[in-house]
């Protein structure tokens, strides 16, 4: 069996589908990912972040369509089922099918390799990550206020190139 990859799939309904059409083709989609050894992650649909919107362009005669999102992993081996079943749908007008797993990865390495660095310029000074120590307090109209206080002193080495350590007072 080939590795598991992340997977982007974005498809466009028809906007006469319905909500049981959409729910219809995503059983579809669930069935195939399952039946190939794959899993659906995250299905994004709902209005506020993608759902039934104006297309840029006309797609046929519609000028609307039911836009829908999942995160899908698998082998490689279930996008090609995908992708041939979902040429043959009557009711899904666009879809895009992207591989996204190298993107997260790189991202994630940068992300690492940027905090590794951080810390080493942080030990090469000598300051030390401080924990912020929150305390609860109280404005003037009774409402619970979380408060922070960090101060910087001296470190006790000798030398005077040392940069200041970071102490949290309570």
């Amino acid at each position: 069996m080939s590795e598991s990859r992340q997977y982007e799939l974005i498809y466009v309904l028809a906007p006469d589908v319905g909500d049981e059409g959409v729910s219809a083709l995503h059983a579809q989609v669930q069935e195939i990912v399952e039946e190939r050894g794959g899993q659906i992650e995250k299905t994004d649909s709902e209005p506020p972040n993608w759902g039934r919107r104006r297309m840029a362009y006309e797609i046929g005669r519609h000028k609307e369509g039911i836009y829908v999102l999942e995160l899908v992993s698998g082998p490689g081996e279930l996008i090609g089922e995908l992708d041939r079943r979902l040429k043959v749908a009557d009711n899904v007008l666009r879809y895009l099918i992207v591989r996204v797993d190298e993107d997260l990865r790189k991202s994630s390495r940068a992300s690492a390799a940027r905090e590794a660095q951080r810390q080493r310029r942080r030990d090469a000074r000598g300051i030390t990550t401080p924990e912020p120590v929150a305390s609860a307090a109280s404005d003037e109209s009774g409402e619970s206020v979380e408060t922070v206080s960090v101060s910087t002193t001296e470190s006790s080495g000798t030398s005077s190139d040392t940069a200041p350590q970071l102490e949290v007072k309570e």
